[in-house]
């Protein structure tokens, strides 16, 4: 088998990263925008379901469609990630007095659907070149989307003073970069598998069969808790900091994760991903149980914080090679 180019994880990790900021761009503007535009407090919980609902759309369409398997994956990110940044830049030219709720709850679903075909694609491109191996490449991967999650909050804390539109263009730029970085130079794989067609069966194996069904629903519930926490963490953060201190504060949290996806891999290589998995399920649980209580110490809050972060995305990516 020819040996895999060096170049080609850093550069999937990289286009990951930068791509994937478009996540969260919203959230880490939230205050400017409800302050803009007017919107109420329940704005950015509406929004943030959004960009999940549109991306859940995304993923059974491109699935359904086997949209990766008859056409390149680059090609298909490369054009999710031009069309995200267009939907996540979208508000910055829409016309003055008309941007509302509505429109924009729209467009951040659209900018969710395309991450569908930027997040699952990268992982297949990166599939493809990794046959044997991927755990410790998909470490490194799902590192790159949590680092690319924190991203909007740390170009808000850089430019505390930057309006909320620079922001958005500079995420939609990251975006567009990301995508050009894997189709320019990331080649086809010879690796990857052909289309072939859907199993309808195969979804009953998530209830029938045991060995599926539980790092399924164990994903399911933890993905509840780890989006609570990064939706809500600017206004927890608010509660103990002040301005440009609370986007450093969350982009430390979330990135802490990406630290936790590369040594979950490094783990379960030597102790078995089950092992890894519900032992980091059990300590991400622990801590949102222990929030509250420990919120209330100001002083340290900040570092349990990054533990709680840095807990959490190992048991994702661990139950996500299941």
């Amino acid at each position: 088998m020819p040996t895999t180019p060096r170049r080609i994880l850093p550069i999937i990790v990289a286009a990951q990263f930068a791509s994937t900021s478009l996540w969260f761009a919203v959230n880490a503007v939230m205050p400017d925008l409800q302050h803009a535009l007017g919107l109420p407090p329940t704005a950015v919980g509406s929004l943030t379901s959004a960009v999940q609902l549109g991306f859940i759309a995304g993923t059974l369409v491109f699935a359904l469609g086997s949209v990766a398997d008859r056409h390149s994956p680059r090609l298909v990110f490369l054009l999710c990630a031009i069309s995200g940044a267009l939907f996540n830049a979208a508000p910055v030219l829409w016309p003055a007095g008309a941007l509302d709720l509505p429109t924009l709850w729209l467009l951040r679903a659209l900018t969710g659907f395309a991450l569908a075909g930027i997040y699952p694609v990268g992982m297949k491109i990166a599939a493809g070149w990794y046959p044997q191996g991927l755990g410790r490449a998909l470490g490194w991967l799902i590192g790159a989307l949590v680092l690319g999650t924190a991203t909007p909050h740390a170009l808000r804390a850089l430019g505390a003073h930057w309006p909320w539109q620079q922001v958005m263009l500079v995420v939609s730029g990251l975006a567009v970069l990301g995508g050009w970085m894997v189709w320019q130079w990331v080649p086809e794989s010879t690796h990857l598998p052909r289309a072939t067609r859907l199993q309808w069966r195969a979804f009953g194996r998530v209830l029938t069969d045991r060995r599926l069904r539980a790092p399924v629903f164990g994903y399911f519930g933890h993905m509840w808790e780890l989006y609570t926490l990064w939706v809500l963490l600017p206004a927890l953060l608010a509660t103990r900091l002040q301005g440009a201190a609370i986007s450093v504060g969350a982009f430390g949290v979330i990135a802490a994760g990406a630290v936790g996806c590369v040594a979950g891999g490094w783990l379960a290589q030597r102790h078995g991903s089950a092992r890894v998995a519900a032992g980091q399920l059990a300590l991400s649980g622990l801590c949102a149980c222990s929030r509250r209580s420990r919120w209330q110490r100001p002083p340290r809050c900040s570092r349990r914080g990054c533990w709680c972060g840095a807990s959490a995305w190992p048991a994702t990516r661990r139950n996500s090679r299941r």
